[in-house]
């Protein structure tokens, strides 16, 4: 195995992306969606950056220098100019950050995968920067394959443990409860919208004080 696949926790950490163009606009968006402080670097914008003028994203109109790099955690090299790119990997090398480089994986500290995005269900495919387009192509089967009632799964799923635990359930039970309720099918109960048929499935392993509804009613991007 070539790379060490990891899940990265961002929250609250300082990323900065050097480029104003697309793929850097599409590197701040993931960044700030996992909770980073992200700032953008350029000497101009793509229209891309418009809608991110109202995020908490901090877009800095200007010229990159080294001293930009002062407390990241992350560094992603995003400029049309190659050698800048490389001037930028060598500056965070030499303060131990690590770099991506858009278009040059093969220089890069760490490579991004391309990603299936199901809520807490993350999958990310890589083929080690041997062939972008063959990742993509698996990416879009497996969105196929893992539709949004994965995420509507995952979330019940982290309510019932907590109310599970708030009620002094010993959590090494935690797994028989959650293996039946997939016996049961409740996936595909979600995934067809069948509520009367969940609460049904909830009643039966967990008892009548479990309501689908209760359960999904603070869920946020409903």
């Amino acid at each position: 195995m070539k790379y060490y696949p990891i899940f990265l926790e961002l929250k609250g950490r300082d990323c900065l992306v050097v480029g104003g163009g697309n793929v850097g606009a599409r590197k701040a968006v993931t960044l700030e969606k996992c909770g980073a402080k992200v700032k953008v670097i350029s000497d101009r914008f793509s229209p891309k950056f418009d809608d991110l003028k109202k995020t908490s994203i901090c877009l800095e109109k200007k010229e990159y220098e080294k001293k930009d790099m002062n407390g990241m955690f992350l560094v992603f090299a995003a400029t049309n100019d190659a050698d800048l790119n490389q001037q930028i990997k060598s500056d965070a090398s030499m303060l131990n950050i690590l770099c991506n480089i858009a278009d040059a994986p093969q220089n890069s500290d760490f490579l991004l995968p391309s990603i299936v995005d199901r809520g807490d269900l993350i999958l990310a495919i890589s083929t080690s920067g041997s062939s972008p387009a063959m990742a993509k192509r698996i990416r879009k089967d497996l969105e196929h394959q893992f539709g949004p009632e994965y995420a509507q799964l995952l979330f019940l799923m982290g309510n019932i443990r907590k109310k599970l635990l708030s009620s002094g359930h010993a959590p090494n039970e935690h797994k028989e409860i959650f293996h039946t309720l997939i016996e049961k099918g409740i996936l595909e109960l979600i995934e067809a919208n069948d509520a009367i048929n969940i609460n049904a499935v909830l009643c039966d392993v967990l008892g009548k004080q479990y309501s689908y509804q209760d359960l999904v009613s603070s869920r946020s991007d409903e």
